[in-house]
């Protein structure tokens, strides 16, 4: 099989080169993802499967011609797939991101980030946030909320928030994309806070602000007239019922405002239990985000207060929802938190499972996997299920050169002293430097309980914990080291 590679200039498109670097694989459940070759037969069934999407036609082309050649049969592939990622192509194919898997994601604030004049503030770090790696920044809910944090809102198209005015929060978001940082909103709208009481004296009607939707827009099982819920309820506020075709219709309406009118372009779904994922695929196919990112947290498996060894059943669920939305969104992976804050205690041998891969959804779906150490609710002052924060460099020694998009919490990169945030940037800039991405292929080398180690890609290699350890070889050159890590590369 001989591969003609071409290269195509139009308005939009810089540079085409034939083929994918990589594909996720579904097969009997269990995702898998390989690297195909030219001359592999993946390569012809990816193309195929392409073929069948509008959407990858129009950013692509595929020819096959059959010709004979000294009586052999000679197969012809020319293959065009347009990959440069701006803001144009990535909006009418919401996984071109996820394929490219380059991404670098900062949670950009707290649990008490709405008490310091908080898009100012921002707004002030953005240029560091450019300069020291990170494509998304994940901001806190937008819109008008009946509490500071904005996790219970009430006027969605209100943009006056605790954190700042709407027109500080539009500077904020257009300076980041013109630094390159794509700016993520997080959308909240599993539950919404009513205006007005209705059924049963609660506050289920939303009089007099847009969205003005009555009871039949709350779940039966949450005080309202509508039917009940297609996910986990979140107690003590409306829920919403996205059963209903116009309620559907009005968040698309309301998403595609934040994407196109006020500028956000990635999308993070709060509290994605709540709802069922076929109705998240619904949303990001309507308002085509760049990027969207799912919160599906629920327990780990414990046996009395100790973690379980086997969390399969955990990262299962995430990867069910993961399906649920057609694939089109990531989620992040509570799965690895979970192990890894427990690992980082003297039992390090729970970072390999059974498989020898990693244990989270990172080892099952790297590409859909967001991994991270803590967030707003796990760490800050709310501190629900705080990573250990004397082994915090060892955590993001392990997220920022495995597979998986690693994202970093604000807190540990602006918060606790220029050496942590210094060290994290010297993190991401070997891991772009070495090309580590979402599918970097991983082998692990050592996983024992005060030493794990392990190459990923063909360039980098890296151990955690408080046992001595080298890399095999004398080509490895220490590329930065620190408590209980090292990170070394080709």
């Amino acid at each position: 099989m001989k591969i003609a590679y071409a290269l195509f200039f139009t308005k939009h498109v810089k540079i085409a080169i034939a083929g994918f670097s990589d594909y996720d694989l579904t097969e009997d459940g269990v995702h898998t993802y390989f690297n195909p070759t030219p001359f592999s037969p993946g390569f012809l069934l990816l193309i195929l499967r392409l073929s069948e999407h509008r959407q990858v036609i129009r950013y692509g082309l595929c020819l096959l011609s059959l010709f004979l050649n000294s009586c052999m049969l000679r197969l012809t592939l020319v293959v065009a797939s347009f990959f440069e990622f701006d803001e144009s192509l990535q909006q009418t194919d919401p996984v071109a991101v996820i394929r490219n898997g380059k991404e670098i994601l900062l949670q950009a604030f707290n649990w008490e980030s709405h008490k310091h004049d908080w898009w100012r503030n921002l707004n002030s770090k953005v240029s560091d946030i450019a300069e020291s790696g990170f494509t998304s920044a994940w901001l806190p809910p937008p819109s008008n909320s009946f509490a500071p944090e904005g996790y219970l809102p009430q006027n969605l198209y209100s943009l006056d928030s605790k954190y700042g005015s709407e027109s500080m929060l539009k500077a904020v978001l257009h300076k980041m994309r013109q630094h390159k940082v794509r700016p993520m909103a997080d959308i909240v709208i599993n539950h919404r806070i009513g205006t007005t009481q209705g059924h049963g004296g609660r506050y289920n009607r939303y009089d007099g602000i847009p969205l003005s939707w009555d009871e039949h827009a709350v779940t039966s099982c949450t005080g309202g007239l509508g039917n009940r819920s297609t996910g986990d309820n979140f107690d003590g506020v409306p829920n919403i019922d996205h059963s209903q075709i116009y309620v559907r219709k009005d968040i698309i309406g309301w998403l595609r405002w934040l994407r196109t009118t006020v500028g956000f372009q990635d999308f993070r779904f709060d509290f994605a239990r709540g709802y069922s994922a076929k109705y998240v695929k619904e949303y990001i196919e309507g308002a085509k985000p760049v990027l969207s990112v799912g919160e599906y947290w629920d327990s780990c498996n414990y046996n009395g207060h100790r973690l379980d060894y086997n969390q399969d059943s955990h990262r299962q669920r995430i990867i069910n929802w993961l399906d649920g939305a057609g694939q089109l969104s990531t989620a992040f992976d509570f799965t690895t938190k979970g192990i890894l804050q427990e690992a980082v205690k003297g039992e390090l041998w729970r970072l390999r499972d059974p498989a020898g891969k990693p244990p989270g959804v990172m080892g099952w779906w790297p590409s859909r996997a967001v991994t991270f150490l803590d967030n707003h609710d796990t760490g800050s002052t709310q501190a629900h299920w705080p990573f250990p924060a004397n082994h915090i460099m060892e955590g993001y020694a392990y997220i920022l050169t495995h597979p998986g998009m690693p994202s970093v919490f604000y807190d540990h990169f602006f918060d606790w002293g220029k050496s942590i945030h210094d060290q994290i940037k010297k993190l991401i800039d070997i891991r772009k430097r070495q090309d580590i991405h979402s599918r970097s292929s991983i082998r692990i080398l050592e996983a024992q309980s005060n030493v794990y180690a392990a190459i990923i890609g063909e360039k980098l290699c890296m151990k955690i914990g408080d046992g001595s350890w080298c890399p095999p070889g004398r080509e490895w050159t220490l590329a930065t080291s620190g408590i209980r890590y090292a990170v070394w590369q080709k």
